[in-house]
């Protein structure tokens, strides 16, 4: 059902983690995008090349779960983009192959995982 008297849009993403400009910094190169104004270990944002705005908040406690959010990437380059990924920072948690579907599930330098589809 759709609400035709629904005035909201999507602003952004928000990420909490303990190092905003560092995770902005990963996600930037990760994604192709630019940070925005001058991130601090606080507060940082991206914009990505397809208009997407993720802030990096610095929040107390650590990352203790699995995401309940995450990004899905995919590539139709998924070995060189795997490895540029790794030479960024992320960590490689398990591979899946479901028939024709296949993906990667990484984790960021902070922990938060994201897939790689191959595409």
């Amino acid at each position: 059902m759709v609400d035709a008297d629904a005035d909201i849009s999507v602003l952004g993403l928000s990420v909490d983690c303990a190092d905003a400009a560092k995770l902005a910094d990963f996600w930037a190169r990760a994604l192709g995008g630019t940070v925005s104004g001058a991130p601090t270990t606080e507060n940082a944002a991206i914009q990505t090349p397809a208009g997407l705005r993720v802030a990096f908040h610095r929040v107390p406690e650590p990352k203790t779960v699995k995401n309940r959010l995450h990004l899905d990437l995919i590539s139709g380059q998924f070995a060189a983009e795997s490895e540029r990924l790794r030479s960024l920072g992320a960590t490689p948690l398990r591979d899946i192959d479901k028939g024709a579907a296949r993906w990667t599930t990484f984790a960021d330098p902070e922990g938060n995982e994201f897939d790689l589809v191959a595409g």
